[in-house]
């Protein structure tokens, strides 16, 4: 909570209050406020779009209908009449930004309005981490019109809803003049719009240096990354361990903790919240090493790990390119005694590239060091700092603990008739959590609603 003094017209003083006790916790010199709602419409232009929605809602009606879908034509009627009776007493409703399209006046097709509208023509756009965010920008159009045609097959929206949409690719870059990319990876595409113009960010300001890289054979393996594990957890650092698949992940971090190691394992169906957990306890040191598929690359910075293993590093393919294997190994570029392990049977050209890469960067640093006298230092943060910056795994912690809690109550009906309007309620909530995009909470209603159906065929036998 801000708490914003005025004297007149002047801001005075900024506070920020603890929400429970509001209490003052700390005085700031700037605060960013942010609007509630990106999507307001001026009250002129709200009768005219809601005549358009509506006819257009009675002939996709009419459609379902004309198909036998009687259940999506009256989810879809009901839920539209709903949002524009809520549009003409509020001028707003939820999900307004799916009606975009009649409410800014637009045709179909045209692409939507974006804040790179409002900036000056001599804007300049800074794409971070480029060789990812690129590939993002051009598949970005393609998956909201996925999960868009699910919602509109089901009646939970309008067809008109796929005019809000992202920009195609092509959109964007009609868009955006001035572009710098940064990527210790760039692609094809930024080296070919950058026509040559490339700056290298080599030199950094710690003196850390490209972390050393050794080729070992894949043969024991496993035994050997036992060892260099267990060498760095005992002078309290922290390692890094890559395979090729999610199984794998699993069967070595079960077998490092049969060893006697602390440790974690991050895999895809991880939810980004505890993804921010399980890194902050690797941090903090509640375990030694991190076992990982394709989830150790950009933008993990972890001063404290000094040993990123990489096993099967001569398989080529996607997690064993060139730039994935720099970009792996970059995590271990933060800490003076940072060491990449690639355990392979044969030197690949992926493996060739990414470590003369590496070592070419590693002689510019070093060198540099000499002549300016330079000592390398590791990034050290306290406990305080760590917490900080991960607090966000706080709400994670929060969430789960409800989500249990949630799930050990079992409410179970006395009468089939209770029973029959429990699944009932519950088959609303879920299709009305799978409206909002709440789709792991529509999973876990689903799946309390087939243990009650289940229940109701055992009583009934």
């Amino acid at each position: 909570i801000l708490r914003v003094e005025f004297w007149g017209d002047r801001v005075e003083r900024i506070r920020e209050l603890d929400p429970l006790t509001r209490k003052v916790v700390a005085e700031k010199e700037r605060a960013a406020i942010y609007p509630a709602k990106h999507f307001l419409v001026p009250p002129e232009r709200i009768g005219e779009a809601v005549e358009q929605i509506l006819q257009e809602m009675e002939e996709r009606v009419a459609w379902f209908r004309s198909q036998g879908k009687f259940l999506e034509a009256q989810r879809l009627e009901t839920r539209t009449r709903y949002d524009m009776e809520m549009l003409l007493e509020t001028g707003y409703c939820p999900g307004i930004e799916n009606y975009s399209r009649y409410l800014s006046g637009r045709r179909p097709g045209e692409r939507p309005a974006t804040l790179l509208d409002y900036f000056p023509e001599d804007f300049l756009t800074v794409i971070d981490e480029s060789h990812v965010t690129v590939p993002q920008l051009r598949g970005m159009y393609a998956g909201d019109r996925s999960r868009k045609e699910v919602l509109i097959e089901h009646g939970f929206r309008l067809p008109s809803a796929l005019d809000n949409r992202p920009l195609f690719f092509e959109e964007f870059e009609s868009l955006v003049n001035q572009v710098i990319f940064v990527s210790a990876t760039p692609g094809p595409y930024e080296l070919e719009k950058s026509k040559g113009r490339v700056v290298e960010q080599i030199i950094r300001p710690t003196g850390l240096v490209d972390p050393e890289v050794e080729v070992r054979p894949a043969e024991g393996q496993v035994d050997d990354l036992l060892e260099e594990v267990r060498r760095r957890a005992e002078g309290g650092e922290r390692s890094l361990v890559t395979t090729l698949t999610k199984k794998m992940a699993e069967d070595l971090a079960e077998y490092m903790a049969a060893m006697g190691l602390r440790v974690r394992y991050l895999h895809s169906e991880i939810e980004a919240l505890e993804r921010v957990e399980i890194l902050r306890d690797l941090r903090l040191g509640k375990f030694d090493v991190l076992v990982g598929v394709n989830l150790l690359r950009e933008g993990l910075d972890l001063p404290e790990v000094s040993l990123v293993a990489i096993l099967d590093a001569d398989k080529e393919g996607f997690l064993r390119s060139e730039r994935s294997l720099i970009q792996t190994a970059g995590r271990a570029a933060r800490n003076v005694n940072g060491k990449v392990i690639l355990y392979a049977d044969r030197v690949t050209n992926s493996i060739r590239r990414a470590v003369e890469e590496t070592n070419r960067r590693r002689r510019i640093q070093e060198e540099y060091n000499r002549r300016h006298g330079i000592t390398p230092r590791s990034i050290n943060k306290s406990v305080e700092e760590i917490l900080k910056t991960t607090a966000i795994a706080d709400v994670w912690e929060e969430r789960e603990a409800l989500r249990v809690a949630e799930e050990e109550v079992e409410y179970v009906p006395g009468e089939d008739e209770e029973l029959d309007e429990q699944i009932a309620r519950l088959e609303a909530e879920m299709y009305e959590a799978a409206e909002r995009l709440e789709f792991e909470r529509a999973a876990r209603l689903r799946d309390r609603i087939r243990k009650l159906e289940e229940m109701a065929r055992a009583r009934r036998r």
